[in-house]
């Protein structure tokens, strides 16, 4: 592990290059280099993602829709309007991805047994299925970056980017 803080990475000769640059811009090296790392393993954890997807045959919005449907309060179930909510977007929108989803038979729409003019989505079991299969490779993808550092070394990182993450959620706070 000290090894690899002697190394240089892609970041390291971002920020020489542009540190002479900005030679009139105040640049510091710790907060440019941090955001270029966050940016290179965004873009690496995107291709772990893709490459779940590609082996399981889901599109981004299919895994996406199953995932949400997947790891809600009601695991496998929401009205078609919360998972608009959730996703961002348009009940239109939703009403395609759900035809879709319900083609591949990865859904199944019914009527609310309470209200039938209701409408609730419901994740079959080849929809879990595919979908717990491309978490399982997505999560292989994610091990393998991540224990490259140890367990202490995880939770310091862990708890360190949960302070950014309460600083976006709640800036006041």
């Amino acid at each position: 592990m000290e090894a690899s803080r002697d190394r240089e990475d892609w970041a390291d000769r971002h920020v020489a290059r542009w540190r002479d640059h900005w030679i009139d811009v105040s640049f510091e090296d710790d907060v440019e280099a941090i955001v270029v790392r966050i940016g290179r393993l965004t873009k690496h954890l995107r291709g772990v993602k893709q490459q779940a997807l590609l082996a399981t045959g889901l599109q981004d919005f299919e895994y996406d829709t199953l995932h949400l449907l997947m790891i809600r309060d009601t695991p496998g179930h929401a009205s078609p309007s919360a998972l608009a909510a959730d996703l961002g977007i348009s009940n239109a929108g939703m009403t395609g991805r759900l035809d879709a989803l319900e083609n591949a038979g990865w859904i199944q729409r019914r009527a609310d047994a309470d209200d039938r003019r209701r409408v609730d989505v419901e994740v079959t079991r080849a929809g879990a299925a595919v979908w717990r299969r491309a978490m399982e490779l997505r999560g292989r993808g994610e091990d393998e970056l991540l224990h490259v550092l140890d367990e202490q070394e995880r939770a310091t990182l862990a708890g360190l980017l949960k302070r950014l993450a309460l600083a976006v959620e709640d800036p006041e706070g």
